[in-house]
């Protein structure tokens, strides 16, 4: 994780969101007023909670939806129970484990497997993602065809190893891990949310850590996506892996689903 953060503040986008964003920057520790010189910018109005980067090639504003855009069209048109995240986690007939998300981002990964029927424990350390997630969710837990999926999906503000190592909640059945690697290829167009949250997160330098923590908890499998050409997590090697076209499963089976 790295230390050194870029100046926040948070700003009202409308006067009707004022109250909202005074109530945001309390939570948050941040300061509230219009922003000037800041690199990064929390804006609340009528979209709901978003992040903005400034500067002449900084990428959009990035916010939690699970409403519309790609969520909802995952959502409808995703490929149900074939899906390779499906497989990975161990969704059958009759099966939909109970499933902690040790790094929840921006929750894309957890609402999927809500929606096909898992109930998720979402963890997120830092602070103001945590933030992004919780207004995300809140927006569409109003919505009539998303608020059935997001009321399997529970959000924890937490640092995930220690959240483990604590045993805290209900025993998942399957752990799953995404976690933030340093990025290498220069060349290469990373995703916005990325650009955004390095500067802010650091990278996941605990990941071993991380993945031992959830070895020693899970019941039935810990499962860790992963680009689809790097390493592997530090420490115990997977049982098998699902590949795609861009990215991996690694796969930690500890007990089966059809004998438990």
């Amino acid at each position: 994780m790295s230390t050194a953060h870029p100046a926040l503040i948070v700003e009202a986008l409308e006067p009707a969101f004022t109250e909202a964003a005074a109530a945001w920057a309390a939570r948050l520790g941040l300061p509230l007023g219009s922003a000037t010189t800041e690199e990064f910018t929390v804006q609340v109005g009528a979209q709901g909670l978003q992040l903005v980067q400034r500067g002449p090639e900084a990428p959009g504003p990035v916010r939690v939806d699970f409403v519309e855009g790609a969520a909802a069209h995952r959502r409808k048109f995703g490929g149900g129970a074939g899906q390779m995240i499906a497989k990975a986690v161990g969704i059958g007939p009759g099966v939909r484990p109970r499933i902690l998300d040790a790094t929840a981002g921006l929750g894309r990964d957890a609402f999927v497997l809500a929606t096909l029927g898992c109930a998720v424990t979402l963890v997120e350390r830092q602070p103001l993602i945590a933030a992004l997630l919780e207004d995300g969710l809140a927006r569409a837990a109003r919505d009539h065809e998303a608020a059935g999926i997001v009321a399997l999906m529970t959000l924890v503000q937490a640092d995930s190893t220690a959240y483990l190592q604590r045993g805290e909640g209900e025993v998942p059945e399957v752990i799953y891990l995404d976690p933030m690697f340093p990025h290498r290829d220069k060349s290469a167009l990373v995703k916005k949310e990325m650009r955004l949250f390095r500067p802010l997160v650091g990278d996941d330098l605990d990941a071993p850590a991380l993945l031992a923590a959830a070895l020693a908890r899970a019941s039935h499998r810990v499962v860790v996506k992963r680009p689809r050409k790097a390493p592997a997590i530090e420490g115990a090697k997977p049982g098998y892996v699902l590949e795609g076209k861009s990215s991996r499963y690694d796969i930690y089976p500890k007990k089966s689903f059809k004998t438990s």
